[in-house]
């Protein structure tokens, strides 16, 4: 009988957890998904993926409870360059015709007194690897001037393009490669919801 009334309360805290969720969406208007690359061993070139989407489950002003999913339209890159932005949709890196979207899915994530670390699965060209991103936020929402809840964060990540199939590259006759291996991600991320009490005022 003890067994029954500890499940049974494991139940009810359970379902008091996760009524106590809200789902937000992705604000792309304040969002910026962007990366960096070396270039020729001497520089890097930064872009942004400007169309993106997605949703945030949370416990206002928790963290730990974050669970997240975004999607990013690669037809959207842009790195200032129309030539390079034009080549990196084809074949020979992103190959957007065939592979539109890249999509990540937390799995879990570790809060600290700094910031968190958010392990998820990226999906790039098909190819869907673990990989986490640490950052700062999540655990602050604000009210804009109209009444809407907000929260956000900044994330980043460094992954081997070559794991997802970005592969394409060029050697230099000094040595070395036109293109780094090493692709940095960064994520700033606002997550909106309609303000219940402001609704009802």
């Amino acid at each position: 009988m003890s067994a029954i009334r500890t499940l049974t309360a494991a139940s009810l805290l359970f379902l008091a957890s996760a009524a106590s969720a809200e789902t937000w969406q992705l604000d792309p208007s304040h969002t910026r998904v962007g990366f960096r690359v070396d270039h020729m061993m001497v520089s890097s070139v930064e872009g942004q993926f400007p169309e993106v989407s997605g949703e945030l489950e949370l416990e206002p002003g928790k963290a730990s409870t974050a669970e997240v999913t975004v999607e990013v339209q690669m037809a959207t890159v842009n790195t200032g360059n129309d030539q390079r932005d034009e080549h990196l949709r084809t074949s020979d890196f992103l190959d957007v015709a065939n592979y539109p979207t890249m999509t990540f899915t937390s799995t879990s994530i570790k809060t600290k007194r700094d910031g968190f670390s958010l392990t998820g699965d990226l999906t790039i060209r098909g190819v869907t690897k673990r990989v986490t991103f640490t950052g700062k936020g999540l655990d602050q929402v604000v009210i804009d001037p109209w009444g809407n809840q907000r929260v956000g964060a900044h994330a980043t990540t460094t992954i081997d393009r070559q794991e997802f199939g970005v592969a394409w590259n060029q050697a230099l006759e000094a040595g070395g490669l036109l293109v780094g291996n090493d692709l940095d991600l960064q994520i700033d991320v606002e997550f909106t919801r309609p303000n219940d009490k402001a609704a009802t005022n």
